[in-house]
């Protein structure tokens, strides 16, 4: 018992977190060693100093996509961002054709999440990746498995990187790099674009520009298609055509959407009737706007569910663009 006592002394004291004593660190580390192969040792010393961020739970509390549209535009939607966009578009142009004739997947949509995500590399998150994972996977009961997923996948990423686990920085929610990849991704969806036989998010905008058209390319783009079109809705009651969840409301046929109260706001505007849409609500000030969106509207979502965010990335890529 006093050799036994002694020896948990000494892993308690030689791998100090704040996330050790709790009741699922034992099965996180159970299920990280199945999944990677990684092994007790590792995950422990991964995990050496890492500690709870309680203001991590309270941003959590408070997305930003819980603001009305009209106040989200105006975090990405600026002339400052714009003009920083057209500057890295500039000098990026060659990886972004090449992107481009690689995925299928346009330049705008490219620049529009590098724009979205981190203001085109300005701001690529200052907290410690791990503690950052840990927090939300032993302190937000509500998406604790895939945090917990994330913060094994990171663990095991930066052994087979040779990186020092806690020397990884990013966003709030554990994104690292330009694009915000996601620890599973960099190593499921990750492209070492600049050829230099490494996959480096958080220093390399060309591979960033490769891994992020590689994603979307991935969640279904369909080149040539379009995104979405501007509508104006002649119903009584939105609710009845609005998706409430692009990922799993059943589509319409575009034929369908004039006896539902639903058409271009252009009239000039010409869509295939066979064509599979959905139709969502932005709030401006003004009031409620409508768009008709599209299959590529949803691969954009598998970056972020969110449909203000997709309507960021795509009126804010559009405008880098065509500037």
């Amino acid at each position: 018992m006093l050799t036994l006592g002694l020896g948990a002394f000494s892993i308690t004291a030689s791998f100090a977190n704040d996330f050790i004593t709790h009741p699922n660190y034992l099965s996180f580390k159970a299920k990280a060693m199945q999944q990677h192969g990684l092994t007790s040792a590792q995950i422990d010393n991964a995990m050496s100093g890492a500690q709870n961020i309680d203001r991590i739970l309270s941003i959590m509390a408070k997305p930003g996509e819980s603001k009305p549209w009209y106040e989200y535009r105006e975090n990405f939607l600026v002339e400052g961002t714009i003009q920083r966009g057209v500057r890295f578009k500039n000098q990026y142009a060659s990886a972004l054709r090449r992107a481009e004739q690689t995925y299928g997947v346009p330049q705008s949509i490219i620049l529009g999440i590098l724009g979205v995500e981190t203001g085109y590399g300005a701001n690529k998150g200052s907290f410690i990746t791990r503690d950052a994972l840990a927090t939300l996977a032993f302190g937000y009961p509500r998406r604790a498995d895939y945090f917990q997923d994330e913060l094994a996948a990171l663990i095991a990423w930066t052994y087979q990187d040779g990186r020092v686990t806690s020397s990884v920085k990013g966003s709030y929610a554990g994104a690292i790099g330009f694009p915000q990849f996601m620890p599973s991704n960099i190593t499921k969806l990750g492209v070492d674009f600049d050829g230099n036989g490494h996959i480096d998010l958080e220093n390399s905008a060309v591979d960033a520009i490769g891994s992020i058209a590689n994603f979307i390319s991935k969640h279904g783009w369909q080149t040539g298609q379009p995104v979405a079109i501007r509508a104006i809705y002649t119903g009584i009651d939105d609710t009845q055509v609005i998706a409430p969840d692009l990922r799993t409301a059943k589509p319409y046929l575009v034929g369908e959407l004039s006896k539902l109260g639903v058409r271009p706001i252009n009239p000039t505007v010409k869509l295939d009737s066979m064509d599979m849409v959905h139709v969502i609500r932005l709030d401006e000030v003004s009031g409620p706007q409508y768009w008709i969106t599209y299959p590529n509207f949803i691969s954009i979502i598998g970056y972020n569910p969110s449909r203000m965010y997709v309507s960021a990335v795509w009126q804010l890529g559009e405008e880098v663009a065509n500037r």
